[in-house]
C-alpha cells in the first residue's frame, strides 16, 4: 500500500511539473477528506522516501516535450480542423438558395434583364427614355420582377408636335404626308402595322387602302368597329416602292409609337406582320413561329398575326388570322 501511495504522489508531482512547463500558473485540486491516522506510523518512512521520489532531469525531458515540438505536432491537427470547418461551411451554404444568389455587383438591373422571347431589351433604354415604367409589386422577396407601363402625362397632340415636319431619317425625302396613328385614345385593342402604303401616304391616315378595308372586316369579325380601336405603324413615312423599313429607319420612328402606347394603354396589341412583330417585341423570331400565341410587352398582351397585305396575296392564311382573332376576342372578354 505504501509503495502504491508513493507512486501516486510521484505521478501527481510529474503532472504538476508538466503543467508548469505548459504555462499553467494557478491551479487547485479539491480532494475528498480521508482518515490519515493509519499512515501516521509510516510518516517518517514517507519523509525519507521523498528524496527518492524526486524526478530526474532526464526523466522530465522524456515526459515533457519541447514547446516547439508541441507546436509542430499540433499544426497538422489545426490545419485538418480548419479544412474540415471550411468544407462544412461550404456544404451548408451550397445547400441553401441564398448561396446561389449572385453578388450585388454582378446582378443586372430590373429593366435590362427583362426579356421578350429570350432576347434582352436593354437596347430599349435610349429609345424609350420618355416612357416611364414601374415594377409590379411581388409577393416574394426573390420573385421575378416584371416591368409594366407607367402612367404617361403626354397627349397625342404633344407627340405629333414633337414629330413636327420630321426629317430624322431618309424616308422623309419621298413621302407625301406623315401618317400618324389614329383611333380611340382609350381603346382596349390596338393594331400595329409596318409602314404606310401609297393610299396611306396620299391621305395621311393608316390602313385606308385595300389592306385597310380587309383590316376593317377583321375588326368587325370580333364584334368591334374601326373607331373603337387604335391603329398605327412602326414607321410613319412610306418607304420607296413599299419596301420593308430598314433597321435604322424603324429605330428612328418607333419611339413615337411606344409613347403612344403608353398614353392609350391598350389591353391587347395585335402586331400585323413580321416587321411590326420583330420591332415591337425586339425579337428575331419570325411571325410564322410565334403567330397565334400571346406575347408580352410591359404587361400588355401582344398577339402576332399576318398582315392584311399578306392575306391579299395568300387568302388561304385568312383561316389562321381568324383563329388568332378569336383568341383576342376571348381574351378581351376576360379582361372586361
Amino acid at each position: 500500500m505504501n509503495s502504491e501511495f508513493s507512486a501516486l504522489l510521484a505521478d501527481v508531482k510529474e503532472q504538476i511539473l508538466y503543467l508548469q512547463e505548459l504555462g499553467a500558473e494557478n491551479f487547485a485540486v479539491e480532494l475528498p477528506e480521508f482518515d490519515d491516522s493509519r499512515f501516521a506510523v509510516q510518516d517518517s518512512k514517507l519523509k525519507t522516501q521523498n528524496s527518492a521520489t524526486e524526478i530526474s532531469q532526464q526523466r522530465l525531458e522524456r515526459f515533457i516535450p519541447d514547446v516547439e515540438i508541441l507546436k509542430k505536432a499540433a499544426e497538422p491537427i489545426l490545419k485538418a480542423e480548419s479544412d474540415e470547418t471550411k468544407n462544412t461551411r461550404r456544404s451548408l451554404l451550397e445547400s441553401t438558395k441564398l448561396s446561389r444568389l449572385p453578388s450585388l455587383p454582378k446582378r443586372t438591373s430590373t429593366f435590362s434583364s427583362f426579356t421578350n422571347n429570350n432576347k434582352p431589351i436593354a437596347s430599349r433604354e435610349k429609345e424609350m427614355a420618355n416612357i416611364p415604367t414601374e415594377e409590379v409589386p411581388q409577393d416574394s422577396l426573390f420573385g421575378d420582377f416584371k416591368p409594366t407601363l407607367a402612367e404617361s402625362n403626354e397627349t397625342l397632340e404633344e407627340i405629333r408636335a414633337d414629330i413636327g415636319n420630321c426629317t430624322r431619317c431618309p424616308l422623309h425625302e419621298g413621302r407625301t404626308k406623315i401618317v400618324h396613328s389614329t383611333g380611340n385614345q382609350q381603346a382596349d385593342l390596338m393594331f400595329v402595322g409596318e409602314a404606310p402604303g401609297a393610299d396611306e401616304d396620299a391621305q395621311g391616315v393608316p390602313f385606308v387602302g385595300r389592306s385597310g378595308q380587309l383590316l376593317n372586316k377583321i375588326i368587325e369579325s370580333i364584334g368591334l368597329k374601326r373607331e373603337m380601336v387604335f391603329v398605327g405603324n412602326i414607321n410613319r413615312c412610306r418607304p420607296p416602292g413599299n419596301r420593308t423599313p430598314t433597321l435604322p429607319e424603324a429605330k428612328t420612328c418607333k419611339p413615337f409609337l411606344l409613347r403612344e402606347i403608353a398614353i392609350v394603354r391598350p389591353k391587347i396589341i395585335v402586331v400585323l406582320g413580321n416587321t411590326a412583330c420583330q420591332n415591337l417585341l425586339e425579337t428575331k423570331v419570325g411571325i410564322t413561329k410565334i403567330r397565334g400565341e400571346f406575347q408580352d410587352y410591359f404587361g400588355v398582351k401582344v398577339m402576332p398575326t399576318f398582315h392584311p397585305a399578306y392575306l391579299l396575296r395568300d387568302p388561304s392564311k385568312k383561316r389562321e388570322v381568324w383563329e388568332d382573332m378569336k383568341k383576342v376576342r376571348d381574351e378581351l372578354n376576360k379582361l372586361q
